[in-house]
Parts: C-alpha cells; sequence; structure tokens
C-alpha cells in the first residue's frame, strides 16, 4: 500500500475506538515520578535532547538583543507553552525505547516524529494558530500601552512592575496568554503522543486530547498548572534548567498519554 492510499484511509470511516479513561487526582504526581525515572534510565539521550533545546532557546535570546528585538522575548518566551508538546516529541521516542527494552539513543529522540510526520506536521500547524494568535494579541498589548516605539530594556522592565499602565498589562496579558495556553494543553496534551504512537488522523489526535481532558478536568487542570510552573522555574534559571525539566516533563507527558487512552480496533470488538 503506497503513501497516497494510506492518508485516502485515514479520511475513511474510523477503524479503531478511542477510549479515555479517568484518573485520579494524584496521577500528576504518579506521571512526574514515571518522567524521573525515564532520565534515571536514559541520562545521556535525554540531557543531551534537552540540551539541544537550550541551546536553541540561548541563541534566539541572543539574537533578539542583536537584532534590537529584545522586546520580543516576554511574548516569545510565554509563547513557549503553544509549542511546547512538538519539543517533546523527541522524550516520548526515549520513553518508547525504553519501555521497548533498547538503549534508546538521540535516533530515537530526534528521529521520533517519523513514522506519522504527516499528522505531526498538522498537528504542529494547528499549535503555530495558537503561537501567532498569541504573539500578535501580545502586540496589540504592547501597543496599547506603551505605544509603537519601543523604549529601552530598563524602561520596559521598570514600567511593567512598578507602574499602573504596566501591571494592568501584565494582568490582562496573562489572562489572554493563559486562555490561549489552556487551549492549546486541551487540543494537545495527549495528542501529539497518540498520534506517534497509533496510525490516526491528527483530528482523532485532539478528539482524544479534549476528551481526556474534559473526562478528567480536575486532574488535568492540575497537571497544566504543574507544566506551566516547572517551565517557568526553567526559564528563571536563564533556561540552563530546561535540560533536565523538558526531558522529564516529555517523558511524564509519554506516561500520562498511556494512562488516559486506549486504542482499540474495531474488528477486535465486532468479533
Amino acid at each position: 500500500m503506497n503513501a497516497a492510499t494510506r492518508e485516502q484511509d485515514k479520511t475513511a470511516a474510523p477503524n479503531v475506538r478511542i477510549n479515555i479513561r479517568s484518573v485520579d487526582m494524584d496521577k500528576p504526581r504518579a506521571w512526574l515520578a514515571a518522567g524521573f525515572e525515564d532520565f534515571r534510565q536514559a541520562t545521556s539521550v535525554s540531557l543531551a535532547y534537552g540540551m539541544f533545546w537550550v541551546g536553541l532557546s540561548i541563541a534566539i535570546t541572543a539574537g533578539a538583543f542583536t537584532l534590537g528585538l529584545w522586546h520580543w522575548l516576554l511574548p516569545l518566551i510565554a509563547g513557549f507553552m503553544f509549542l511546547g508538546p512538538l519539543v517533546a516529541v523527541g522524550s516520548y521516542g526515549i520513553s518508547r525505547a525504553i519501555e521497548a527494552g533498547r538503549v534508546p539513543n538521540l535516533g530515537d529522540a530526534f528521529g521520533a516524529w517519523k513514522g506519522h510526520a504527516g499528522q505531526l506536521a498538522m498537528m504542529g500547524v494547528m499549535m503555530m494558530i495558537f503561537f501567532l494568535a498569541w504573539i500578535r494579541l501580545a502586540t496589540l498589548l504592547f501597543a496599547l500601552f506603551f505605544g509603537l516605539e519601543a523604549p529601552n530594556p530598563e524602561t520596559l522592565y521598570s514600567s511593567l512592575l512598578t507602574t499602573p499602565d504596566g501591571l494592568i498589562m501584565l494582568a490582562v496579558g496573562t489572562a489572554i496568554g493563559g486562555v490561549l495556553a489552556f487551549g492549546a494543553f486541551t487540543i494537545s496534551v495527549v495528542a501529539i503522543p497518540t498520534l506517534m504512537d497509533q496510525d490516526l488522523t491528527f483530528m482523532e489526535g485532539i478528539e482524544a486530547s479534549i476528551r481526556s481532558v474534559a473526562k478528567n478536568f480536575r486532574p488535568m487542570l492540575l497537571w497544566a498548572a504543574i507544566l506551566t510552573g516547572c517551565v517557568l522555574v526553567g526559564v528563571m534559571t536563564f533556561y540552563i534548567g530546561l535540560a533536565l525539566i523538558l526531558p522529564v516533563l516529555g517523558h511524564a507527558s509519554w506516561h500520562a498519554y498511556e494512562d488516559l487512552v486506549r486504542i482499540e480496533p474495531l474488528e477486535k470488538l465486532e468479533s
């Protein structure tokens, strides 16, 4: 069967049933513990994968300052919440290799997307839409409170924290960003590991993710808060902490997917 035929089959009637399990409030802690265990078993590969993203983040930051675009850093850093699930794909590949009884390597991390590249790319487009919407809204907020000319860094950051306009902008931006980020979390939290592990369309992955959040709203809200808090801690260490945090959260998210999603072939159910 060629690639075109496989893509046509994916648009036909679904041949699987996506079942979503209920989980307790203690599950997010269990996912984190499982993530740390995967990191311990594949420390060198996981750390190398995390360091790759740390290096990329530092390069983007240095480029923003070099080009005089430093005022974009805050919305870009906040926008990482929208792209984080895609960054974690390599960690999913490492966790899957561990479960298969293999010693993970960098190929498992950087090649994890290859099996379902098309559907993962479509999820990437969905996440990019959220990211661009956030950047656009952040630009409008900045223009509303500070005008079209960017002040110098000292003036901007002191204004954000010490003036009524700056504090209002932070509050409004946080509220808007939080709504967008939770929307992105809702459609992607298990969608991307599902697509990497199963031969499904990106819309089926989104369905699995939305149903997981709807069925387990309180545990998933806690999980979203944990993810956000950990990433913020990593950013506050000038990205260095992300070398540990990103792979651990990625491994943990893989175990979250395995606890939440069950895919059953319809042929099995009908027999």
